[in-house]
């Protein structure tokens, strides 16, 4: 179904709106009253959207912590290295997000054979708590649950970690659903054989850090050593647990190596900053297209501030992590956007010489598409 340009228009105008509720600054000064911007809280039926569409902000903005741990892979096989590493990573996360903070950053490198992770924790300043939670080796168990449960009380067992030798994806064979696929020490092996037998039939939580990742349903005693978690598991949901079993199995000690405390207040300057620069080299470009296409140069603009506009209100709703650099890729982003204009009003200045207006406009755009897809092709690619 095609719209017209009635109805384009006035989508434009109904998504500008909207986009602009969303972009707007929690409070703002307006003819020198402070006006703050009510939070979205819509409620229909069973649906409830609650939403404050505040920007997350970086460590290099915000303030905190930043860490940087060196695992110790010495006593793990080469082929594990990475698995094991990614599992710490995954355990650190978890133990981070009980902090409460906003968009940790969490993420493994590898550099001339040392592993490490780096914590970034926007908001965090005194890091000592952190650090000491973060430096615990992870605890995976196994635990039953007792036949009265009102005390709400689990009984661990002595199945943990140690015991398991690996955990991987695999593949039903008569579902074609993801699972994990487990697999113990001999001590281990008779640790579970032992420990099914009882459970046939209950749930067996798995326990990481206190928390339980799993709790599969024993269909019979299993002897052999290997198991395999079956359950309406999505590829990603299974390459998590997997992860996350071997993190208890293959425990890896790791040390601080790095530790820094960013200022909010070099934070809050870089975004004052940031916003003058940017508001001024708006401003150059804008003036730039009305001096040089006139009227044409005044809808460029207008589109120029609706695409402003819409790309930050979707900062705000996906949400991305606004970071210095990050400010600057969006600043330079709308600077680009202008390149589309400016390649159809170059054409049309020589179209407009052989036709009608309207008709210079239609096969304006036509002649420049080719050069915009090309444009913004090798822009994602790079």
């Amino acid at each position: 179904m095609k719209l017209s340009p009635a109805k384009k228009i006035i989508l434009i105008i109904f998504l500008t709106l909207v986009a602009g509720y969303i972009s707007l600054p929690p409070q703002f000064s307006l003819f020198g009253k402070l006006i703050k911007r009510p939070d979205l809280d819509l409620k229909v039926g069973r649906f409830s959207l609650n939403k404050s569409f505040d920007l997350v902000l970086g460590l290099d903005l915000a303030g905190g912590s930043h860490l940087v741990f060196e695992a110790d892979t010495s006593q793990v096989p080469n082929e594990k290295k990475k698995t094991s590493v990614e599992g710490v990573a995954d355990v650190i996360e978890r133990r981070v997000n009980l902090f409460g903070v906003s968009e940790p950053v969490v993420q493994t490198s590898d550099f001339e054979g040392r592993q490490r992770i780096i914590v970034e924790l926007p908001g965090i300043k005194d890091s000592k708590e952190a650090i000491d939670l973060i430096g615990q080796t992870a605890q995976l168990i196994f635990v039953e649950i007792p036949e009265s449960t009102e005390s709400g009380q689990l009984n661990f067992t002595d199945l943990t970690g140690a015991d398991l030798k690996s955990a991987d994806v695999v593949f039903d064979p008569t579902t074609g659903k993801p699972a994990v696929s487990i697999e113990f020490s001999d001590e281990g092996s008779k640790k579970f054989a032992d420990l099914t037998e009882r459970n046939v039939g209950k749930s067996l939580p798995i326990l990481l850090d206190e928390s339980v990742i799993s709790a599969p349903i024993v269909q019979e005693k299993i002897e052999g050593g290997s198991a395999q978690i079956t359950g309406e598991f999505s590829l990603d949901e299974a390459k998590n647990l997997s992860i996350q079993l071997n993190a208890g199995s293959l425990p890896v000690p790791v040390k601080l190596v790095e530790e820094r405390t960013v200022g909010a207040s070099l934070g809050s300057q870089s975004i004052s900053k940031s916003v003058k620069a940017g508001l001024v080299g708006l401003a150059m470009v804008l003036t730039f297209m009305i001096l040089a296409y006139g009227r044409l140069g005044v809808i460029a603009a207008v589109g120029l501030i609706i695409f402003g506009v819409l790309t930050l209100a979707l900062y705000k709703l996906i949400p991305i992590v606004l970071t210095l650099p990050g400010i600057a890729g969006f600043l330079l982003s709308v600077g680009m956007a202008v390149d589309s204009n400016i390649l159809i009003f170059e054409r049309f200045k020589e179209e407009r010489k052989l036709r009608r207006v309207s008709d210079a406009l239609e096969v304006s755009f036509g002649r420049a598409w080719d050069s915009i897809r090309d444009a913004n092709i090798a822009t994602l690619v790079t």
